[in-house]
């Protein structure tokens, strides 16, 4: 199963693009920060990730104000080029 969930912070979002098949796109970055647990000690996780939201949610998304907070929801997938992982938002919930 490739499924994500993840809690963060909208900090960087692109204007619309169209896909090939004339889907609107938004290109986004999330930044996550949280403690967790890990082999019985806690651990700091701090990160950002490339994603991308198409067709209705793009629409959602490109809405929403820099800083906002909420799960955002999908998969992970190669980006185009072949360098890195993007992760496409399919459910966002403020």
């Amino acid at each position: 199963m490739n499924r994500l969930v993840l809690q963060a912070q909208l900090v960087e979002r692109g204007a619309t693009r169209y896909t090939p098949a004339g889907l609107s796109a938004c290109d986004l970055s999330l930044k996550h920060e949280s403690e967790v647990s890990e082999a019985g000690h806690p651990r700091k996780v701090s990160m950002e990730i490339r994603a991308v939201g198409i067709g209705d949610i793009a629409k959602r998304l490109l809405a929403l104000d820099i800083g906002t907070q909420g799960k955002f929801a999908g998969f992970l997938t190669n980006q185009r080029n072949g360098r890195g992982i993007v992760f496409h938002v399919t459910e966002f919930d403020a």
